[in-house]
């Protein structure tokens, strides 16, 4: 297998993993109504999908922060229960969620270390655009690692929804995302 079979192999099923964690991401911005309002803030998500489960080099345990996999295992089980959960965790605990290649999420939620320079290449290249706060900037150069696939996040700031991948973004301003499926409010 040459190195481009082997990337293609590596993203074939996370790019769905990775829609699916989005779409979830851009339902709960589109729902909150309350984006700009003083001393509220909205939903927040900072989800990694990882290779491999072995991310202790790069993470810490956030304390009490649980993912509650009890109630959602999968992210692919059930959109509904997904997003159900995704929408409890994102008002009312911190940190990363860790989620494997095969769609299983960890329990523990993480803090994520930032590479230091020669862990990972390019880190210097990055750019930080100006609306980025440590969470997208964490994700931004998270997504340099050989064993992250994708992050996904949600701002709470402003219900900004971006993924990254290998050192690049994409990022989806609340009032753009749903393009034409996006009911007029």
């Amino acid at each position: 297998m040459d190195a481009l079979d082997e990337v293609l192999e590596k993203y074939a099923t996370s790019q769905n993993l990775m829609d699916h964690i989005r779409y979830t991401a851009e339902s709960l911005s589109v729902g909150f109504d309350n984006w700009g309002e003083q001393y509220v803030s909205g939903p927040s998500l900072y989800i990694l999908i990882v290779a491999d489960v072995n991310f202790a080099e790069y993470t810490d345990p956030l304390g009490d922060n649980e993912w509650p996999v009890d109630r959602c295992r999968l992210v692919t089980e059930s959109r509904d229960v997904f997003t159900t959960v995704a929408r409890d965790v994102a008002f009312s605990r911190d940190g990363a969620v860790i989620v494997t290649g095969d769609g299983t999420i960890q329990r523990q939620m993480v803090r994520v270390r930032n590479p230091s320079r020669g862990e990972v290449e390019d880190l210097e290249a990055l750019e930080f655009p100006d609306w980025m706060g440590t969470k997208h900037m964490s994700a931004l150069e998270t997504s340099l690692r050989d064993d992250v696939l994708w992050a996904v996040t949600l701002s709470e700031e402003d219900g900004r929804v971006t993924t990254f991948l290998d050192g690049t973004y994409q990022d989806y301003p609340r009032d753009e995302i749903g393009g034409r499926w996006r009911p007029e409010t």
